[in-house]
């Protein structure tokens, strides 16, 4: 899986890389081999509005299947680095599981006890 972090504003430092790489190895690497690129989107969001305005947005990009997108917004960007891997690995347990079942045929309703007639 190849990472790629960007920011918008501001330098990341090799602290700040490396959390956000071994964050999303934590998150994600058990389906390494599923995932072509994770890229990071980092910025902080300066405005009039005080609050949250440190942003992380993950796109996740699947080979034949739509791209994964998590944004998350927090007072610290560890935070939202951290919040955000996290709900990545579980959109991409559920992408996966999609693509599983996409390609089994539907059940024809019969559970273990139901028995066919032989005729």
């Amino acid at each position: 899986m190849k990472i790629n972090i960007q920011a918008r504003g501001f330098e990341v430092a090799d602290s700040l890389r490396e959390h956000t790489e071994r964050h999303l190895r934590f998150a994600l690497g058990w389906a390494d081999d599923h995932l072509r690129q994770v890229s990071v989107r980092l910025s902080s969001q300066s405005g009039p509005r005080a609050g949250k305005n440190q942003r992380c947005l993950i796109q996740i990009d699947f080979p034949g299947a739509q791209d994964v997108v998590i944004e998350d917004i927090e007072d610290d960007i560890y935070v939202a680095i951290d919040r955000a891997a996290d709900r990545a690995g579980r959109s991409v347990a559920r992408q996966l599981e999609r693509l599983s079942d996409h390609g089994t045929a539907p059940a024809i309703g019969l559970d273990d006890t139901d028995t066919l007639p032989l005729h």
